[in-house]
């Protein structure tokens, strides 16, 4: 017996022409984005590409830039600098972060969330706060510093301790993610042959987190070899990459030779995010449904010993926090250590006084705001729209794009693009505007890859079941994909807001007088000597990031009581 095809419903003209209207409006959306993506992130980069080839004249001379900076010993010599500390760091960054991790999700250790807000506390300070801090505990007149034996902290040593401190929570989310997820059948299969527990750990547990380890090395490696902050903090003498960009467009007004170094520190960042993403194309499933979540058991020696670790490693992090707070209420470091709010008195050090704070605030807020409508939206047409393969195509490369350039390589080609005298976009530059848009486009992708995932895990059929019922794509958005996907769009929000308010490289060539943020004042202070207001005004970056952290994460749980009260209905 013929199994008979059933006929396929005619679809109503009315429905069908909602429909077309729908797709071509959603394309339209898809091209609005490319051209955001192409004004903000392709253009200043071909910009800036193209001024590493002229001269001071704008005149085209090829390869002399490039010829004259690899002949100079002094500025190639920052190159081998910065993979030096940028490798350092890495390889002192991910076995720390690992057993951290490890000891988070696979022991019964006390604590474990005491130790996991410890471990991010970096994240809501300026990178340039742990500089600070070791040079009052290690600098020429810090009360550590005999434990150097006649050493210095400014330099490569100093640099690499900075930037384990300021990229270990990274590593460790990362780790953390990758470790979460085991099969516990595993573990009980290499009991039964008897494997002894170093073995297990080598056969089972580091092959199963390999691309998770991976990938924390090259965000890491990627962090410390493109961060200014640290390096010009805390640096010496001791040249990388970053501080040459700023060197030569700053100290020297030579944006060519800016422009080249930027470009050379283009190139690792770019390397590392294309093997990252090459690597985790190879990643597959974990987990498969059969499989048994691994639950970890009581075993003393090892929770002691972890114990032990993490409260080291997060006394540690602590530690340095609390000695920028207690720096910024000094007198007089170290000659009178009484306490004092005069170093909050930020109009005495700076011109601009607390008015970068507020710009700082209100740049962030923007930047959270605009950047998280731009990023759902068009994450939300990128994953729900059908054809224009092309288009779609186009967006998602341009999207993952800014998460190879480094902060200070942005911001240098917003200077040649945006300042341009044929640019119509001119009158943006050097004012608060340039700023948001600089922040949303540095931060976009971890936002747009927040935002995808969240929305690949919404069933399709809601899309097909207002089609049916004639309910516009739009409204669907509106009524059924910003509610579900909230909790995603909250992170976001806070992710660019954070980031807005401690970032430093991004910026540093793109402010005016009434403009100038909050992270550029600390340079700025710390530049001139006045290293206490730099840390109170650290601290106050600290403070805010924090405030808004506990409050996003009140909403968020207040968002899963009232999500779990409904379901319960």
């Amino acid at each position: 017996m013929t199994a008979t095809a059933l006929p396929t419903p005619a679809v109503a003209p009315a429905a069908r022409a909602r429909i077309d209207r729908d797709d071509l409006l959603m394309r339209i959306g898809i091209c609005v984005l490319i051209a955001w993506l192409i004004v903000t992130m392709a253009l200043p980069l071909w910009t800036l590409l193209s001024k590493s080839f002229q001269n001071q004249h704008g005149e085209f001379i090829g390869l002399a830039n490039y010829i004259r900076y690899f002949s100079t010993p002094a500025l190639f010599q920052s190159v081998w600098n910065s993979l030096y500390v940028a490798i350092t760091s890495t390889v002192i960054v991910l076995p720390l972060a690992f057993v951290y991790a490890y000891a988070l999700t696979r022991s019964c250790m006390p604590l474990k969330g005491l130790f996991q807000a410890l471990a991010l506390i970096p994240i809501l300070a300026p990178s340039l706060l742990p500089a600070i801090s070791l040079i009052y505990l290690f600098g020429n007149q810090g009360f550590l510093k005999d434990l150097l034996l006649g050493g210095s902290i400014y330099g490569a040593g100093g640099i690499i301790v900075s930037q384990v401190f300021y990229c270990f929570p990274v590593a460790l989310m990362i780790l953390v993610a990758a470790l979460s997820t085991a099969d516990a059948r595993l573990y009980e299969a290499a009991d039964a042959l008897g494997a002894s527990k170093t073995r297990v750990f080598f056969t089972v547990t580091l092959p199963g987190a390999k691309y998770g380890v991976i990938s924390a090395g090259f965000v890491v490696f990627t962090l410390v070899i493109t961060d200014f902050g640290i390096a010009k903090v805390i640096g010496g003498r001791f040249n990388v990459l970053a501080t040459d960009i700023y060197k030569q467009v700053i100290g020297q007004q030579n944006f060519e030779m800016g422009a080249v170094v930027g470009m050379i520190l283009l190139i690792p960042a770019v390397v590392a995010f294309a093997a990252d993403r090459i690597i985790q194309r190879r990643q597959v499933a974990l987990l498969s449904a059969r499989a048994v979540p691994l639950l970890p058991k009581p075993d003393t020696r090892r929770d002691t010993a972890l114990f032990v670790l993490c409260a080291v490693i997060g006394g540690l992090i602590f530690g340095i926090l609390a000695m920028s707070a207690w720096a910024s209420v000094i007198m007089r470091w170290p000659y009178n250590l009484s306490l004092t709010l005069k170093n909050y008195a930020f109009g005495d050090f700076d011109t601009n006084g607390w008015d970068a704070y507020w710009n700082s605030v209100l740049m962030a807020a923007w930047t959270a705001v605009i950047g998280t409508v731009i990023v759902f939206a068009g994450a939300w047409l990128l994953e729900k729209s059908r054809g224009f393969a092309v288009g779609r195509g186009v967006a998602q490369l341009l999207a993952m794009l800014p998460m190879a350039v480094p902060g200070l390589v942005l911001g240098l080609a917003y200077i040649f693009f945006f300042n341009a005298k044929w640019n119509p976009l001119g009158f943006l530059y050097a004012t608060l505007a340039i700023l948001v848009i600089n922040s949303v486009t540095h931060f976009y992708t971890v936002s747009h890859l927040t935002a995808t995932t969240a929305l690949k895990q919404m069933d399709p059929e809601f899309e097909a079941v207002s089609a049916s019922l004639k309910v516009s794509l739009w409204r669907t958005f509106a009524r059924v994909s910003v509610p579900v996907c909230l909790p995603a769009i909250l992170d976001i929000t806070i992710y660019l807001f954070v980031n807005a308010m401690t970032t430093v490289s991004a910026v540093i060539f793109l402010y005016s007088t009434d403009t100038k943020l909050a992270s550029v004042t600390i340079v700025n202070m710390d530049e001139a000597g006045f290293t206490a207001a730099a840390a109170a005004m650290a601290m106050t970056i600290v403070a805010t990031s924090a405030a808004v952290k506990i409050g996003h994460v009140l909403l968020t749980h207040r968002l899963e009581r009232t999500t779990q009260a409904w379901r319960r209905r």
